[in-house]
């Protein structure tokens, strides 16, 4: 009630949500949707199959031998 009665005298400053947060709720900032979070995670993914692959040649290494 007290947020619609601010709005009303315009007294509310918050900007209003663009783009897909403006009708997908979990589009927020932080939020879980997978496109978002496949661009916020990048580079850790990056990171991540980097090792994989460095732990996968080591194990590799170690059987042949």
């Amino acid at each position: 009630m007290a947020l619609d009665k601010s709005i009303h005298h315009g007294k509310e400053h918050r900007k209003q949500y663009r783009k897909s947060a403006a009708f997908d709720t979990s589009c927020r900032p932080h939020g879980g949707c997978p496109w978002c979070e496949r661009n916020r995670k990048f580079n850790d993914m990056k990171k991540r199959t980097a090792a994989d692959e460095q732990v996968r040649d080591y194990r590799g290494d170690m059987e042949e031998r």
